[in-house]
């Protein structure tokens, strides 16, 4: 269980530097679409952090990890 929650941390970590790379590029291009595009980024930037949080809050408080604890 512990390397599945690395794994997923970094994925967690990939897909932000994504949505930040992302919100750096859509700033820049001069569009109508990539203005929507930004807005879009931006609000995932912000939402996405906040449900894993709240994913991880889930599992601890309602999760089985007692073998976690010892690896």
């Amino acid at each position: 269980m512990k390397k599945a929650k690395r794994i997923l941390a970094l994925i967690g970590v990939i897909l932000l530097v994504a949505m930040y790379l992302g919100t750096l590029i859509f700033s820049l291009i001069d569009s109508p679409l990539a203005s929507d595009l930004l807005k879009g980024s931006v609000a995932a930037t912000i939402l996405v952090p906040v449900v894993l949080y709240g994913f991880v809050l889930f599992s601890r408080l309602f999760g089985n990890d007692h073998d976690d604890r010892n690896d």
